[in-house]
């Protein structure tokens, strides 16, 4: 993070999915409206920002793990973008391996598909807090509620939608929040860029209020706060949904599921939104343990004022500046001209060059904080 920065406004979130989800596409809508690019790149056009390498834009698919920076609403969000082949499976297992968080996209035709449930067990192997993204409610089949039934019998997780289409197949034409029980769309005119709130109409009211109960309830499982209220039928407000429904996700309990179609620009930014509502900081997950020269057990908090604790999870052959290695640092600062103990070599190395990523883009930078993700050269 950069200095005076706060911790808790970090998000290290990766994206995961069966391929032809549409997790690049969603990706680019992500950059898109976060100011991070200034034109929606496709993947069927070889566009994508994210899939930079030429076999990616040649074959429409992601091969490599791609990371970036963006930032919603003073906010800092870290994303690696993840290969959906099955091919490429360790590939999303390294970087599994430093996230915090994670968006899950299922196509709202497919479902739960075999490479879905794959990198599921994989982010449950390593603890991972989650929220599902269902995506391409525009195409002919879409069926939202299918999907979150199996996300809870295939994978068994709890999923909870806090967001309901509103149309599906041609005629998706915005969600429900489930939170706020407000109606959005999302403007065609202006790529997305433009969201409104309505009142939810009269047709859709009854199946709105039967799914924000059904939200309320699951939520009162995990809340004593909500219980208490949803008992005495008291009302909820957003911001105790919003609280109960972090305090649930972080713990593993319980799954939020929103829909959208990304590449008709509709739900992206309510799914940013829960990223920063739902996903942890690096200041919400276990702190780092390990063993000290003598023998004895060492914690590393996240905070820049600890002694240096970080991860390198990928190595990556760079034609122009050599051999790039991607790190996580989780406490201390990794600072250049420092040297820093390579505990795989038994020795000390002087950190030359640091940098931060953004697909195939490099920024050089001085220093990276307790959160940060970036590549060292040359280590």
């Amino acid at each position: 993070m950069a200095v005076g920065e706060s911790l808790s406004n970090l998000r290290n979130i990766g994206i995961m999915a069966h391929i032809d989800a549409g997790k690049t596409t969603t990706t680019e809508r992500i950059l898109y409206y976060t100011g991070r690019s200034h034109k929606i790149g496709e993947v069927h056009d070889g566009t994508a920002v994210m899939d930079w390498m030429e076999q990616e834009q040649e074959r429409g698919i992601t091969i490599t793990s791609a990371a970036t920076t963006c930032f919603w609403k003073d906010h800092r969000i870290n994303i690696i973008d993840t290969p959906g082949h099955v091919d490429f499976t360790v590939e999303v297992e390294r970087c599994l391996r430093v996230l915090d968080g994670s968006i899950a996209i299922f196509c709202a035709v497919g479902g739960v598909e075999p490479q879905s449930e794959t990198v599921w067990r994989q982010a449950d192997r390593y603890r991972i807090p989650r929220i599902a993204f269902v995506n391409k409610m525009d195409r002919i089949g879409a069926d939202f509620e299918q999907c979150v039934d199996e996300i809870r019998e295939k994978l068994g997780a709890n999923p909870v939608p806090i967001t309901l289409p509103v149309g599906s197949e041609e005629n998706f034409s915005g969600i429900i929040d489930l939170v706020k029980e407000k109606l959005i769309r999302f403007d065609e005119s202006t790529q997305g860029l433009k969201v409104t709130e309505e009142e939810i109409p009269e047709d859709l009211k009854d199946k709105s209020l039967a799914a924000r109960m059904a939200l309320l309830e699951k939520l009162a499982d995990f809340d004593e706060g909500v219980m208490e209220k949803y008992l005495e039928e008291e009302e909820i407000t957003p911001d105790e949904v919003y609280r109960a429904l972090r305090k649930a996700t972080l713990s593993l309990d319980l799954v939020p599921v929103l829909c959208g179609a990304a590449f008709k620009n509709k739900g992206v930014q309510p799914l940013l939104d829960a990223v920063i509502r739902y996903l942890p900081s690096p200041m919400d997950i276990p702190s780092v343990e390990g063993v000290g020269k003598d023998g004895e057990p060492v914690v590393r908090q996240a905070t820049d004022a600890e002694k240096l604790c970080a991860l390198v999870f990928k190595l990556q052959a760079d034609h122009f500046v050599g051999n790039l290695s991607f790190v996580r640092v989780y406490s201390g600062e990794l600072k250049v001209g420092a040297k820093v103990f390579n505990p795989v070599k038994r020795k000390k190395e002087k950190i030359a060059k640091l940098l931060k990523l953004h697909a195939n883009k490099r920024e050089e930078v001085e220093r990276l904080g307790a959160g940060d993700i970036g590549a060292i050269v040359g280590l």
